[in-house]
């Protein structure tokens, strides 16, 4: 046990000081923290180019308003307004530039007219319509209070209206978003974790440090302690990544904007505790694949052949998962959460949305558990004899004999 976590110890620090971790890490958080900065960053820009920067006259022919139009200054509509001019200077104000736009308001019997005038058409994308409707809005007003109405006649003429979203269905569009996004997280968590153990392997031959390590401890506390010196760091970077996450959306993101997009009310501690539990079960699965492959590997140049086999049953798992979410009511989605390959990435998505049983978990968890002990026995085998190959790669009939002969 020593021995493991002697190993364990130094896989970590060495994880840890790689400077391909480092970057990546801080790549990965600087693009979510940006990510979840795209509307604010967009909104800004908006503001800046079209209201902020706006100039526009407004000219009111008959009075109509009665010298309140001022009171739009009150809206905070971020736009320059100038009350001052004449409609005769118009012209000469948006030849000079001194102003983008003018609203020229009249009145022709019960219907309020207004005329948009800017110098160049061809830049003109839309009309200001909240300033529109803000003087639209004033002008009902200022006529209300001349009925001399109590406030709940106002209210009952000029009501305002609250809009609910609600949904009668399932709501399957927003659990698609939570479930791609979850998929997703999990693959990358488990994937490339799980990789790094035969980069480490294959790194640590060709450096002579195997050799140092085969010395001191037995093969088997190699691999355990290797896988799980690597799974620790993994797990430590995507807790970093997800805390950024749910920091950046909290910080950044309106609430009624997250809420929308994103529909939460399934993500529960249970959900939480089965997601850890597969991601962990998950990663030795791949983890001690990859340790097989990178023990086979006599450079780092071999690393992306012997690995592909793992790499396409990995993808092969996540697609199969994530397209049985798709529709989850089939018998399809219900066999990928069985299956070893598939069923880290799918069975939390059933457990998120309640189609999983107790049952269905356990029998998961039971296949899954048995698959790794399989495959670590495999692994262990194959490695002890592997290690300290330094010659060609090794082929699969070379591994099989390796395996007999162990």
């Amino acid at each position: 046990m020593n021995d493991i976590l002697s190993v364990m110890k130094f896989t970590i620090k060495d994880m840890l000081k790689r400077k391909s971790y480092i970057i990546s890490t801080i790549i990965i958080l600087i693009l979510i923290v940006v990510g979840f900065n795209i509307p604010n960053i967009i909104s800004k820009f908006n503001n800046s180019d079209t209201n902020n920067d706006m100039k526009i006259a407004i000219i009111d022919q008959n009075n109509i308003f009665e010298d309140k139009l001022i009171l739009l200054n009150d809206f905070n509509l971020n736009y320059d307004l100038n009350f001052d001019i004449n409609e005769n200077d118009i012209e000469k104000e948006l030849e000079n530039e001194n102003i983008d736009s003018a609203i020229i308001i009249s009145k022709d019997n019960y219907q309020v007219n207004m005329k948009y005038l800017v110098n160049d058409m061809s830049l003109v994308y839309s009309t200001p319509d909240d300033l529109i409707n803000s003087i639209s809005d004033l002008y009902r007003t200022i006529n209300l209070n001349k009925l001399e109405l109590t406030e709940e006649q106002i209210a009952s003429i000029n009501p305002s209206f609250n809009i609910q979203i609600e949904s009668l269905g399932d709501n399957s569009g927003f659990n698609t978003i939570i479930t791609v996004i979850t998929s997703i997280i999990l693959f990358y968590a488990i994937y490339f974790c799980a990789y790094q153990v035969s980069g480490a392997i294959t790194v640590e031959k060709t450096s002579k440090v195997m050799e140092t390590l085969v010395v001191s401890t037995s093969p088997t506390n190699i691999v355990l302690g290797k896988t799980i010196g690597i799974g620790i760091v993994g797990f430590g970077q995507m807790l970093l990544i997800i805390l950024t996450a749910f920091i950046s959306a909290n910080c950044f993101l309106e609430k009624e904007l997250l809420n929308m997009i994103l529909d939460t009310s399934n993500i529960t501690f249970s959900f939480g505790i089965i997601t850890i539990i597969y991601f962990v079960l998950g990663y030795l699965l791949f983890a001690f694949l990859y340790a097989l492959t990178g023990s086979t590997a006599s450079k780092p140049e071999d690393i992306q052949s012997v690995n592909t086999p793992v790499a396409l049953l990995a993808v092969f798992g996540f697609y199969f998962s994530y397209f049985s979410s798709i529709n989850p009511d089939n018998k399809i989605n219900y066999f990928a959460s069985l299956i070893p390959v598939s069923s880290p990435f799918c069975m939390p998505l059933r457990v998120m949305m309640g189609l999983a049983s107790s049952v269905d978990i356990i029998i998961s968890i039971f296949i899954l558990i048995i698959t790794i002990l399989i495959i670590t026995k495999i692994a262990i085998k194959i490695y002890s004899s592997a290690i300290l190959n330094y010659g060609t790669k090794l082929s699969l009939k070379d591994l099989i004999q390796l395996y007999k002969n162990k």
